[in-house]
């Protein structure tokens, strides 16, 4: 018995722990001392300390060697290359069969004791003798010359479990058919472990099941798990449950080998007879694999104090017994599998990758099978774009039973059959996008859907699809939501390939059915969300269709609006650059899609780089439609608002009160787009320093707007914010705050917090208690809303150097001079980069950073600063 007062430290991978409790307890037991993370390390305390004082302090490290153990991200290595380099005592424990190369070659040479494959009291006498070391024997040796020792007995085949310390030993009762334990699990230990918590809290025949789409890794997540426990069981029994006889038969197999078969009873009698034997009778884990038909096994759960673990497609399980539904592993879980599998790969590689198989892991274990044979990631990507169904059809993995194509494709065959109308909806849902899809467009589309066939009157439609899809595992069905994978939905492309046109045709109808209607208003937008993805993924096939491109271009208009430019602009560019080949430069729908390009570089920011864009499409429509065609005054008016911003007035006015007249014309005065015509006439009477006149012409404005559109519509927000710069800008601070502490309101609780209308409502707010006195409360107010801009806008955004300013001028007013000085100086070295020197900031910029300096005491500078901005032509007062 050991007296050494300096701890054993355990050092494993964390899927090794069973093992790890083992070791550690047994040292426990024969006088070691033992630090063990799970034993000794409690939440909360700092890991990587706690593993160096451990590896400091301890006598010798004992590590379990697997092949999880060399593992790259593992703290593992950390841990061992410690100890190798302080030349500590190092004694590696093998529990499962290593390949070679995967020990490291430091390591290679040190000797090691093999655990894997003996009984239990020959693995605690290995470990001992481990950890003991050599030691002369006690008695004399046997005489060489003897007659030889007969050899002992083979090792039970495969790697054998641990031992936890409160078991006598493995299973009595060991069968899971062919199936040997991956190698190359990884990913799923929350999964794993959630599934053992269930089934310990349940008292008697507790039954889990885990459920999912094919390939997802229900059956190895099962497998692994049947390994990792295996020593918790008495008796592991394998059903490949398909098929109702086969379930049969392997209970009678089962009955057999616990001894209570009777051979003239027949196969069905023995199988209930091996039921009552787990009925009475606990520590048994029963694995029903590919149960699809829950009605017809049921009967088949047996009871008792054992497990069942239950792995089907079928989520019909969901309402018999408690289980879990499998996803896709998560992108770090795909990176790591790809990078573990194929070391050469890049971790950007590795994330194409994963991107490209949508995380699934059947096809990533089928594409670093096809790797390994030479073929580089990016002829690998390139292959999976062009020839997806057959890349996927070839699989020569031992530990998947058919490729996903085969998987993908035998499904779909079998349902074909008794459900025509889930092929029709799965046929559909291939040409769409991966993500969910409401179920409420196929009722929407279903008169117009000819190639999904059955009774248009059915009541249970579109459920009557759906299930099956669930059933054979070819969708994942919500109760309002179904989604296809990606790579089933490229398969059943390819595998219809020849009715592609008409199933298109359906797409398109059901696209238009879904449309959520006008996209300026905030209440249609989570409904884009929804649609948007799925119109991307259809536009290689469908963007020529004249009926789609209204849909279209309402989806770009909306990414702007709910402030996702850089999709708005992926879209509007893909639009503009298919419309402009097929249709021309001139048309409509061309000149619609350059409009909301342009939209979308506004939002952005870059709005000097517009303006020419804007001027050459008002120019085409003018040409093209005349001069008061509803398109080109649109454009005129994206030219106003584009001048505007760059701080010519006068120019700008012009325009808005040309639109003005021509919109009086022949609309309403109530009308919304005659409401935008008055408000950019009174938004540039501001910007001209006509204060007055413009807080007129915004109240009468948003009077009509509140009446016609209502408090909350968009254009009512936009009026009432600049109205309330506008009282803010005149001195009326009082009515200013009233008016912005509104608008910011209703901005938060209609577009949300950090939209960056909302953010402009911030700032204006700040800038009203700022124009009160209030400029601790200003100060954090515009503190937080530079944050929220930087982190949605960029740091470059004109919104963001705006507050930037902003900030900057009450840091000065507040005592904090060489702050602000840091935040200006920054911000007028990205206005001139950005917007440029003729930008109406830079020259507000450049005096709020000499009024910095002033505050210092740097006289000089601050005067030098202020004549550089004091030239003729330049702004020399701003308003508060």
């Amino acid at each position: 018995m050991s007296d050494s007062s300096e701890p054993i430290f355990i050092s494993y991978a964390g899927p090794d722990n069973e093992w790890a409790e083992w070791v550690a307890w047994h040292l426990q037991e024969n006088g070691y001392r033992v630090e063990l993370d799970r034993w000794n390390w409690r939440t909360g305390d700092d890991f990587v300390t706690k593993m160096n004082n451990a590896l400091d302090q301890a006598s010798a490290v004992v590590a379990v060697f697997s092949p999880r153990y060399f593992e790259a991200g593992r703290y593992t290595e950390e841990e061992w290359t410690s100890v190798i380099a302080r030349r500590g005592r190092f004694i590696p424990l093998v529990v499962e069969p290593l390949e070679s190369g995967q020990v490291p070659a430091i390591l290679a040479p040190r000797l090691r004791k093999d655990l894997h494959g003996l009984s239990e009291p020959d693995a605690l006498k290995a470990l001992l003798d481990a950890v003991r070391g050599p030691a002369r024997p006690t008695r004399p040796p046997a005489f060489p010359g003897a007659a030889a020792t007969p050899p002992a007995p083979p090792a039970p085949h495969g790697p054998q479990p641990p031992f936890p310390p409160r078991t006598g030993g493995g299973p009595a009762v060991w069968d899971v058919r062919d199936r040997r334990r991956n190698p190359h699990f990884t990913g799923r230990e929350a999964v794993i472990d959630e599934v053992r918590g269930k089934l310990l809290a349940e008292r008697h025949a507790a039954v889990q099941a885990l459920r999912g789409t094919g390939g997802i890794g229900k059956t190895l997540v099962a497998l692994e798990y049947a390994f990792r426990h295996a020593a918790d069981y008495d008796l592991v029994w394998w059903v490949d449950a398909e098929q109702s006889e086969q379930v049969v038969a392997r209970y009678a197999e089962l009955a057999a080998r616990v001894d209570v078969a009777k051979p003239e009873a027949g196969v069905e009698f023995n199988a209930r007879y091996a039921m009552e034997y787990l009925r009475t009778r606990d520590r048994w884990l029963i694995i029903l694999d590919n149960a699809e038909d829950p009605e017809q096994l049921r009967s088949w759960l047996p009871e008792g104090g054992g497990h069942v673990l239950i792995t089907a497609r079928n989520p019909a399980w969901s309402g018999i017994v408690p289980g879990l539904s499998l996803g896709v592993f998560s992108r770090e879980e795909s990176v790591a599998y790809l990078r573990r599998q194929l070391p050469a790969l890049t971790d950007d590689q590795a994330d194409a990758l994963a991107e490209a198989l949508g995380d699934l892991p059947l096809a990533l274990a089928q594409a670093a099978g096809v790797m390994r044979g030479g073929i580089p990631a990016d002829r690998y990507l390139e292959l999976l774009r062009t020839n997806t169904a057959q890349l996927l059809g070839r699989s020569n993995l031992p530990d998947y039973p058919a490729s996903l194509a085969a998987t993908v494709t035998i499904a779909a065959e079998r349902l074909e059959a008794d459900h025509p109308g889930a092929v029709a909806v799965l046929r559909l849902a291939a040409f769409l996008g991966p993500e969910p899809i409401p179920t409420s467009w196929l009722v929407t589309a279903r008169d117009s859907l000819a190639s999904v066939p059955g009774d248009a009157d059915d009541i249970f439609w579109p459920e009557s699809a759906l299930t099956p899809l669930g059933r054979y595992g070819l969708a994942v069905v919500g109760s309002d939501v179904f989604q296809v994978h990606r790579l089933t939905q490229a398969v059943v492309r390819e595998t219809y390939a020849e009715v592609a046109d008409a199933i298109q045709d359906d797409v398109a109808t059901l696209l238009i059915a879904a449309d959520p209607g006008d996209p300026e208003l905030p209440a249609t937008w989570p409904r884009w969300a929804s649609l948007t993805p799925h119109l991307t993924a259809a536009l290689p096939t469908l963007d020529a269709r004249a009926e789609l491109r209204p849909t279209l271009l309402n989806a770009a208009r909306c990414l702007v609006r709910s402030a996702q430019p850089h999709a708005a602009r992926a879209l509007s560019e893909r639009l503009y650059e298919t419309w402009s080949s097929s249709l021309g430069d001139d048309d409509p729908d061309t000149l619609r899609a350059a409009h909301m390009v342009t939209w979308a570089l506004d939002s952005l920011g870059v709005t000097a780089d517009t303006l020419p864009l804007v001027t050459s499409i008002l120019e085409r429509r003018r040409r093209v439609l005349g001069e008061n065609d509803g398109d080109t005054l649109s454009s005129a008016h994206d030219l106003a608002v584009t001048l505007n911003k760059l701080g010519r007035f006068e120019e700008s006015y012009n325009v808005y009160q040309d639109i003005y007249e021509r919109r009086r014309a022949t609309l309403d005065q109530d009308h919304p787009e005659m409401l935008r015509a008055a408000y950019g006439v009174a938004v540039t009477l501001g910007g001209m320093g006509e204060l007055d006149t413009a807080c007129t012409n915004l109240a009468e404005v948003l009077e009509l707007q509140r009446r016609s559109l209502g408090d909350d519509h968009p254009d009512t927000l936009d009026t009432a914010h600049y109205l309330a710069t506008t009282l803010r800008q005149s001195l009326r601070g009082p009515e200013s705050l009233l008016l912005a502490t509104e608008v910011l309101e209703r901005r938060r609780n209609v577009l949300g917090e950090d939209h960056p209308g909302t953010l402009r409502s911030r700032q204006s707010f700040g800038l009203v208690l700022r124009l009160l006195t209030r400029y601790d409360e200003a100060h954090g107010v515009l503190a937080d809303t530079l944050e929220r801009q930087r982190r949605t806008l960029g740091d470059n955004h004109p919104d963001t150097l705006n507050t930037a300013d902003s900030l900057g001028r009450v840091l000065t007013e507040t005592g904090r001079a060489a702050e602000a000085e840091r935040i200006l100086r920054d911000t007028r070295t990205r206005v001139q980069k950005v917007l440029g020197r003729d930008h109406l900031l830079y020259p507000a910029v450049t005096r709020d950073l000499a009024d910095s300096l002033d505050a210092r005491g740097r006289k000089f500078e601050a005067a030098k600063l202020r004549a550089s901005v004091n030239r003729k032509g330049t702004p020399k007062k701003r308003t508060p």
